[in-house]
């Protein structure tokens, strides 16, 4: 299974622990609200709560891209505050795992 196919059952299931195997123990996460990042274990801990919240939900995924270096992905997310984001995703991977996340997102109407 690639990583973006156990990344898309995790999120299908709402299983966090499925998801969350997918990171790097070094693992970084880059915000496109303000380029703060997070580490494995606090980005882990956000996407958990994401999947347990049932305001939160996750459309129209699709891989644009993926081999053994890089996973590209774009989805609209919509978020408990009603807002919607086109949300596209850059992921670095090393040894089988994303070892690095950036996502840059539009706001949509």
């Amino acid at each position: 299974m690639s990583i973006y196919e156990q990344r898309n059952k995790a999120i299908e299931d709402n299983d966090a622990d499925l998801f969350n195997d997918t990171l790097h123990d070094d693992f970084i996460f880059v915000s496109h609200m303000d380029g703060s990042s997070m580490s494995r274990s606090e980005a882990a801990e956000m996407f958990a709560g994401m999947m347990a919240n049932d305001s939160f939900e996750i459309h129209n995924m699709r891989c644009l891209y993926e081999n053994s270096d890089v996973l590209i992905d774009h989805a609209v997310y919509h978020f408990p505050d009603n807002t919607r984001e086109a949300v596209l995703a850059y992921h670095e991977i090393k040894d089988g795992m994303v070892i690095r996340t950036e996502t840059g997102a539009t706001l949509l109407t």
